[in-house]
């Protein structure tokens, strides 16, 4: 059985609706299990937890002074273009995070981690390409939740963010 979300550190910190967005994976995770009928793709399952993690990362930047509010309360902000490591670099100075990251924890380590989970659990779970079928099974999901959660933790403790 999985620890109890309430549990987490970050818990308090995230606001309720990214709350109920973690509740809502693990029910899911949950009764799918628990069904006899088979799908070809379950990436349905991570999809509350992938976007309770955009707000986490989002409300994390914003705190952390990486994002201005207008990023923040605004509908252009991507965290895929911000954490991305590749950036290009005529936008990396006004648009990375990853390099904000870097400089702020003193290594590549949390950056890369932020960004590799962004990646398999919402980037390449929710976009469909011709040449990659991202498909993936019951067992990938809960795993991509898993991972989700754990770089939740890992962020939290890393940036030393006060959840009161």
């Amino acid at each position: 059985m999985k620890e109890s979300l309430n549990k987490h550190l970050w818990w308090d910190y995230i606001h309720e609706d990214l709350r109920e967005l973690l509740k809502e994976a693990n029910l899911l995770e949950d009764k799918v299990g628990k069904w006899n009928e088979k799908f070809h793709d379950y990436s349905f399952i991570v999809f509350p937890a992938a976007k309770a993690y955009e707000g986490f990362l989002k409300t994390l930047f914003r705190d952390l002074g990486f994002i201005s509010d207008e990023d923040y309360f605004g509908k252009r902000f991507r965290i895929g273009k911000a954490l991305n490591p590749s950036l290009e670099h005529s936008i990396r100075e006004e648009e990375s995070v990853y390099d904000k990251l870097v400089n702020f924890c003193g290594g590549k380590d949390l950056a890369d981690n932020l960004w590799e989970t962004w990646k398999e659990g919402r980037n390449l779970l929710f976009h469909w390409f011709p040449n990659e079928k991202s498909a993936i099974t019951f067992e990938e999901a809960r795993l991509r939740i898993d991972k989700i959660l754990a770089t939740m933790d890992l962020a939290f403790k890393e940036c030393k963010i006060n959840s009161t």
